[in-house]
Order: C-alpha cells, then sequence, then structure tokens
C-alpha cells in the first residue's frame, strides 16, 4: 500500500498553486498530503554511452530557460546527464502535466488486463457520481483526449480560473472529485472539439478507479513503476481525501522520467518485459485528436509536435518539463526546469527545435 505523509514538495509553493501569501485559513482538513509509493524492485540498469559533446547552443538555453536537470539517452545509454541550479542526481522532481502521460501508460495496461470493456464507455458507467455534470455525456475516449467539451479555464494568470481554484482545491485540502463532479458547464458536445482541459485527467483517474476499486499509486507501482526498476521511491501529491493528484503530481528522479521514456521508444518494452501494450503506446502517442490546424497533436495525453517524423512524440508539463522521444535517431531527451517564461510566445517552439537539434547532433 501506499504510504501517506504530511506536507507537500518543496517544490510545490504558493506562487505556483496562486494561493495570496494572507489569505485567510480556512477550517478545513490540513494542507496536501503525499502518497509515498513503495518500490519492491531493484533500480533496472541505465548504462553510461561515450559522453556527448553538445552543440553551444545548449548552454545559451540551460540559461534562459532555467532548466534544472538533463538527460539525454542515445540507443538506450546515457550519454550527457547534468543538474543545475542547486539541484542534483537524487532529487525528486514534480512532473506538473508530465504527470498525464504516466496515467495514460497505467490506462493502456488496464484497459489490456479487461478491466474497461470499451473507449466509447461514458465516463459514468465507471463512476456514477458524474451524472448530472458537465462529463454526463463524455467517453472514456473524449477524456483521454481531452475532447470533453467541459468548461475549463486554464489561464494560470487569472486568479478565478478553474485551474487555479482547483489548486486552492488541492491546497486546502479539499476533494478532487467534489471538484470535479461539480463542473456543470460545457462550451461543445463532448468529442466535437480539442481543448486542453487539464480535470479531462482527473476523470480518467476516477475511471482508472472505479473500474479496478483500487488506488492510483498502488495500482501504478504493481503494474508501471515497479516493473521499470525505479532508482528511489516516487510520491503523489493528493488532495485533502488522500486521492492522488494524477494530472500534475507525481515527482520522481530525472533518471526514472528517462526510463518511462525509454520504454515508450521501445514500444512498450522494458529489459525484455511487454509493460505497456505495444498497441496502446502506438495509439496513445499518434495525433488522434481533433487539433485545429497548426495546433501541436494529441493523442491520449501524450503531444506530437509540429512536423514530427513518426515515432517523435512527447510529455509535457508547465515551467519547461518534457520527456522527448524521437524512436528513428534513438534519441530520449529529459528536462526539468523552473521556468517562469514558460508560456513567452514561441517558447515551446524553441524547446523542440533545441531537441531536435540535439538529436540530429548525435545521430551520425
Amino acid at each position: 500500500m501506499a504510504k501517506a505523509a504530511a506536507g507537500i514538495p518543496r517544490n510545490v509553493t504558493s506562487d505556483h498553486l496562486d494561493i495570496p501569501k494572507d489569505e485567510p485559513e480556512e477550517p478545513r482538513r490540513s494542507c496536501s498530503l503525499l502518497l509515498v509509493m513503495p518500490i519492491t524492485t531493484a533500480p533496472s540498469p541505465l548504462d553510461d554511452g561515450p559522453n556527448a559533446t553538445l552543440p553551444p547552443s545548449y548552454d545559451t538555453w540551460v540559461k534562459d530557460r532555467a532548466i534544472t536537470s538533463t538527460l539525454i539517452l542515445k540507443d538506450g545509454k546515457i550519454v550527457h546527464e547534468a543538474y543545475y541550479l542547486g539541484t542534483d542526481k537524487d532529487d525528486l522532481r514534480i512532473s506538473w502535466s508530465v504527470a498525464k502521460s504516466f496515467l495514460s501508460a497505467l490506462f493502456g495496461i488496464i484497459f489490456e488486463d479487461g478491466a474497461i470493456d470499451s473507449l466509447d464507455d461514458p465516463v459514468t458507467k465507471y463512476v456514477p457520481s458524474l451524472k448530472g455534470s458537465a462529463y454526463e455525456t463524455a467517453t472514456i475516449k473524449n477524456v483521454l483526449q481531452m475532447s470533453s467539451g467541459v468548461t475549463f479555464n486554464e489561464d494560470y494568470l487569472d486568479y478565478n480560473s478553474d485551474i487555479n481554484r482547483m489548486g486552492r482545491v488541492l491546497a486546502l485540502g479539499g476533494t478532487m472529485d467534489g471538484f470535479a463532479a461539480g463542473l456543470t458547464q460545457t462550451f461543445a458536445a463532448a468529442g466535437e472539439q480539442w481543448k486542453y482541459t487539464s480535470i479531462d485527467t482527473h476523470i480518467l483517474g476516477m475511471v482508472i478507479r472505479g473500474a479496478t476499486g483500487r488506488t492510483i499509486p498502488d495500482l501504478m507501482g504493481e503494474k508501471l513503476l515497479n516493473p521499470l526498476g525505479l532508482q528511489q521511491a516516487p510520491y503523489y501529491l493528493t488532495d485533502g481525501e488522500g486521492v492522488a493528484f494524477v494530472l500534475g503530481g507525481l515527482n520522481l528522479t530525472t533518471r526514472d522520467y528517462a526510463r518511462l521514456g525509454q520504454m515508450y521508444l521501445q514500444t512498450g518494452t522494458w529489459n525484455g518485459q511487454q509493460i505497456v501494450p505495444a498497441e496502446w503506446v502506438a495509439a496513445s502517442t499518434s495525433p488522434s485528436a481533433k487539433t485545429a490546424p497548426g495546433q501541436y497533436g494529441y493523442g491520449y495525453q501524450w503531444w506530437v509536435p509540429n512536423g514530427a517524423t513518426p515515432g517523435e512524440f512527447m510529455a509535457r508539463g508547465i515551467y519547461g518539463q518534457y520527456i522527448y522521444i524521437n524512436r528513428p535517431q534513438g534519441i530520449v531527451i529529459v528536462t526539468t526546469a523552473a521556468d517562469r517564461q514558460f508560456r513567452e510566445a514561441g517558447v515551446d517552439n524553441q524547446n523542440i527545435a533545441l531537441f531536435r537539434t540535439l538529436a540530429k547532433h548525435l545521430t551520425p
């Protein structure tokens, strides 16, 4: 079982959750908890390869984007690993929305196991408490593709946005399930339009819990993280009910993010074991959602950058977190960062251009 510990990660602050320093305390539960997922397997090997010499643009990018760590795998071997801004290899780093891609992997496993009948099932089949909410007509596929049509303002600079209201629910010990079930407005019919909606991922977590009767940390530890052979026991940030913050609260080391990336590069296999079904890896990393022209492609909680070659995709999170995978070139790049300018125009494109430059530089 996952173990609860009081407190919040040192890299989760009121600045991230947009809580004023002078906001009065309310008579609620204590602040968010941490759920530690015990690791019962030895760390799997990540062998060193030849140390890569990177182009000068890399050093400039590290400074400009407030990078805290970078790890590059070429053909499964570490060719570059560096830590910045006072961090080191043993630090557990918050995933932010990179966690969404981990949840997608877990969903693919339990779908293959038969816990879910069909991606076209309504979410209410597994979560009856969502009846009467904005999710009443949404299917599992809709939430996987962020095409639920549910109104959810994701403007981090707006104190009253849904994403910041949700952050306060999390930080002040409220219930994420109750917050999600309390959403009632839609902007489009389910499945008609893509719009990045973080709370869709929480609904996906509710579906997994409803279908299996188990918590996400227990399932993920058994089905995904222990088979990967992590370096350190990870943890989830949770709400006041102890429910994992699946859309952004996973914390792992940089090397452990790289293990997931390499496993996806290898179409779901790790150390000779098929952990995530190959069919799910292919489906989830294909740009199947109805994104608008010029937008990045989106699959099942994975991103596909513009102009991507087959087998090029990524997980990404706010403040500059990425797992970039380029299967044809045998490249996995993990970056963590504290980039407060991450939403400025062109930053994402600059990051992806840098990843592609590194991949090309390291491919003979």
